[in-house]
């Protein structure tokens, strides 16, 4: 045996079941010419090493969506190459739709067995499955598992070699299904659940918007306690106390050309742009703690089955700016921070979707530590000037989307998506899969930042930097209104926003001056974190087009509020 593929719709459990038969020795990669990913890891089948793939999730074989295409292109490649298993993962709570595809697995020249998952929800809810007469109905294995506990996975690990090819020959499947599911289904009679009733308000638009942002407001709350905690009271201290002075004494004495490239001009991680200061002081103590949060919330929301519902609540606002509901995801996340908002616009399945989103990510509103700073800067003047500078940047964002929806040719595909019932959540589970999201950030993140401030160290030591600021810098100041010395501050703004509107502070800045600095900061660059992943999502023509016009955005409202106000 040499592969077994996971396959199953959305919402079935497939990749607990993934981790339960692999552990945590897992790769995620991007199937060759997509964004769409898929895992894969290793089990020791008879003391044979076998590799087990988590197929995307597809509801047939029939592909409508790039993620199914790739589920069939895998499955094509499989039956190819000989010697490979399908595992099917079937949600007992929802055995008629769960069929189709089994339906269509079975004509496939591929053995193929059934983990029939969700065993203790469907018990429940009243349903009951006889599943070892859909066992004999369809001729192939079928173990009943609760992948959440572990129960079942044994007995399905020892089945695998059990697999077979199905016999029967269908040509109706519908019809197929409905024999089925009369022969080994019984549902009995029950009461709405609390948490069925739950589901029910989250989706309606009346009681489903308000419920939204207060699960938002919970969400903000939770991601800046977290986060902020851990950088004040662990990453930082650790990062200033202890790693800081082990790489002054180790780089210091070496030749001075060589101590600013790896430590920086300035020992100082956020001024020095050094490879080993700048360069881990970035994604370690500023974005990873955010990262971690937001990842836990919104594994959180995943896990209980909250985020389908916000993306449908969503779906009709977003499809008149060009996107589905789906990219409320992203946006979500860019309110935190922008990198995991735009390594999350990968679930999107259009180039355009991912350009407009990534757009509206970047303009709608500053990621959390930035917008801390802005509300401390303005908030001594009153609310209404908070609001006047939040309003901007998000009615920008919407023109900015509108612009691009018209620019860009295409459709926004529709929101097919299936609204899983509220779940109970398990700690072991999501923190497995915050974990695996982290380690996907750090292999993939942190290179690119390192490379990036390699640059612009060398940059700043030839003078070229010094330069731009002297060339560029002046007529942008002019054009905004603002002193000389905020030039450098629009620099510090290409490496950390938040650092930069906190450094305007001791300029004594008008209120005028701090509306337009703290609207122009928040739009004119992407952070050089967020730009380096943007380039690795985007192209480099794509990238270069969104961050043209938000500068230009950026400059030309910076600049009529100059003259308005």
């Amino acid at each position: 045996m040499k592969k077994i593929l996971l396959f199953g719709n959305p919402n079935v459990g497939k990749s607990v079941i993934f981790s339960r038969l692999t552990g945590t020795s897992v790769i995620a990669a991007n199937y060759p010419g997509t964004t769409v990913e898929f895992t894969k890891g290793y089990i020791r089948l008879n003391g044979e090493k076998v590799e087990v793939i988590d197929v995307p999730g597809t509801y047939t074989l029939e592909p409508t969506t790039t993620a199914e295409e790739v589920a069939v292109k895998i499955l094509d490649s499989a039956i190819k190459e000989k010697e490979s298993v399908a595992l099917q993962v079937i949600d007992a709570t929802n055995l008629e739709r769960n069929l189709y595809l089994t339906l269509q697995l079975l004509t496939r020249d591929i053995p193929l067995l059934i983990a029939l998952n969700l065993w203790d929800e469907a018990r429940h809810i009243g349903i009951t499955i006889d599943y070892k007469k859909l066992e004999e109905l369809l001729g192939i294995p079928v173990v009943p598992t609760v992948a959440i506990t572990g129960e079942g996975i044994r007995e399905l690990k020892e089945r695998i070699k059990s697999a077979r090819k199905g016999k029967c020959k269908i040509t109706e499947r519908w019809p197929e299904i409905g024999r089925i599911i009369s022969e080994v289904q019984k549902v009995s009679h029950r009461h709405h659940t609390l948490l069925e009733k739950l589901g029910d308000s989250t989706i309606r638009p009346a009681t489903g918007l308000p419920l939204a942002l207060l699960f938002l407001y919970l969400t903000f709350l939770f991601v800046r306690l977290i986060s902020e905690g851990l950088i004040t009271y662990i990453f930082d201290p650790l990062f200033n106390k202890f790693y800081l002075p082990f790489l002054i004494r180790i780089f210091q004495p070496l030749p001075q050309f060589l101590s600013e490239i790896l430590l920086g001009k300035t020992a100082e991680p956020l001024a020095g742009f050094g490879l080993f200061t700048t360069g881990l002081y970035i994604p370690f103590v500023i974005v990873l703690p955010y990262l971690f949060a937001f990842y836990l919330i919104l594994s959180f929301w995943e896990d209980i089955g909250y985020l389908p519902r916000l993306a449908t609540l969503l779906d009709t606002f977003l499809h008149r700016l060009g996107v589905h509901g789906y990219s409320s995801i992203p946006l979500i996340l860019g309110l935190g921070c922008k990198v995991p908002a735009v390594l999350a616009t990968r679930i999107l399945e259009t180039k355009r979707e991912k350009i407009i989103t990534s757009a509206l990510i970047l303009m709608s509103a500053p990621c959390l530590p930035q917008s801390a700073m802005i509300v401390s800067l303005i908030a001594p003047y009153g609310t209404k000037f908070l609001l006047l500078v939040f309003g901007l940047l998000f009615s920008l964002s919407l023109i900015t989307s509108l612009f691009l929806s018209r620019l860009l040719k295409g459709e926004t595909p529709e929101l097919f998506l299936e609204i899983p019932p509220y779940r109970r959540p398990y700690l072991s589970t999501l923190f497995a899969k915050v974990g695996l999201r982290l380690s996907s950030f750090i292999k993939e993140a942190i290179p690119l930042i390192i490379a990036g401030l390699f640059l612009i160290g060398l940059l700043e030591l030839l003078g070229v930097m010094a330069f731009l600021g002297e060339f560029l810098g002046k007529p942008v100041v002019y054009l905004l209104g603002l002193p000389k010395n905020s030039i450098g501050v629009i620099m510090t703004g290409f490496l950390r926003k938040d650092v930069s509107i906190g450094l305007l502070f001791p300029l004594g800045l008008t209120l005028k001056q701090k509306i337009i600095s703290s609207i122009f900061l928040t739009l004119y660059l992407p952070c050089l974190s967020t730009l380096f992943i943007l380039t690795r999502e985007l192209t480099l023509k794509e990238m270069i087009k969104i961050v043209a016009i938000q500068f230009l955005f950026g400059l030309s409202i910076g600049g009529l509020l100059n003259l308005i106000l």
